[in-house]
């Protein structure tokens, strides 16, 4: 800047007009860029205004390193035993198809043992077949009745027997096997049911078979 001289009568000369001219322009040109670069700080997201206020960050940025995102903050702990669970918390154990099946068997044995099957139809036409060979020369009525068709029925009431046994056991086997298997895991109803049914068809069938075996119920008819 020039300096200022002042004359004899304290007037000041034009140079001196000069140099306040070019300090005001000068003032009035760093206000301006320090307005500017103000309002520019103020509009920029994440930066500080000069009053010291902190203007909010754009609502868009991602987070930091070092932050959780929502996808990690709902991320589900693996549970080290979940292996041996079936999802009801219960420890994993037998699935229950053996018995089910067991129990399918039974009561399908015991419908067998009631209806008839091709081994008891055979085993009769065996014994039929072996009677009327061995009544051939035979005149007795009695005879022939007894050994072409008593033993036939036998047959066919034995084999009708051991359906129903194997009906009942199979089906006492399913009912019992809660008892030796994982505690605290009860038996599907269903299961259950269908056991049940099967050991009573498996109780009628036996006690049919036997009454015919022994000829109680619909023995052979009298030759007298």
């Amino acid at each position: 800047m020039g300096t200022k001289t002042v004359d004899e009568n304290g007037v000041k000369t034009d140079e001196h007009k000069t140099d306040e001219v070019t300090e005001a322009a000068e003032s009035t040109g760093a206000a301006k860029n320090a307005e500017a670069a103000e309002k520019e700080r103020a509009e920029t997201p994440g930066t500080k205004a000069s009053d010291g206020t902190d203007t909010p960050k754009d609502a868009g940025d991602t987070p930091e390193d070092g932050e959780d995102t929502p996808e990690n903050a709902d991320d589900t702990p693996v549970d080290a035993d979940a292996d041996d669970e079936d999802g009801t918390g219960t420890p994993a154990g037998p699935t229950g198809v053996g018995q089910g099946a067991g129990a399918v068997v039974s009561a399908g044995l015991g419908i067998v043992s009631l209806t008839g099957s091709w081994v008891g139809t055979v085993a009769s036409a065996r014994e039929s077949l072996i009677g009327q060979l061995e009544t051939s020369s035979s005149s007795d009525v009695g005879m022939l009745i007894e050994k072409g068709y008593g033993n036939a029925w036998q047959a066919t009431a034995m084999w009708g027997g051991v359906f129903a046994l194997v009906a009942l056991v199979v089906g006492v086997v399913v009912l019992a096997r809660p008892a030796f298997g994982a505690p605290g895991r009860p038996q599907a109803p269903w299961i259950k049911s269908v056991a049940w049914a099967g050991v009573a068809l498996g109780v009628i069938g036996l006690l049919l078979a036997v009454l015919k075996y022994t000829n109680v119920l619909l023995g052979l008819p009298s030759t007298g």
